[in-house]
């Protein structure tokens, strides 16, 4: 049986944006793409070791994916 699924749809869209807009990504998101835990973001972001999130509304905090993948060339830069 074959059905149209909206969501998929959505989702397909969100994960591939235009090239101008930027892309935001959630705490739970940010921490499966360094591979921690959701509170050892927030720590590292204390402690000055992890780029700032940015406040998007009075409940939405997200992470620009291009902060995230500056840092992660830092990191690279450094190991090498």
């Amino acid at each position: 049986m074959l059905t149209s699924n909206r969501h998929d749809t959505r989702l397909s869209r969100m994960e591939s944006p235009s090239l101008d807009s930027p892309v935001f990504l959630s705490a739970p998101k940010v921490a499966r793409r360094e591979d921690v835990s959701v509170p050892t973001i927030w720590r590292w972001v204390r402690q000055g070791r992890f780029p700032a999130p940015v406040k998007l509304g009075e409940n939405c905090t997200r992470w620009r994916l291009s902060d995230l993948e500056r840092w992660e060339a830092e990191r690279r830069e450094v190991a090498s």
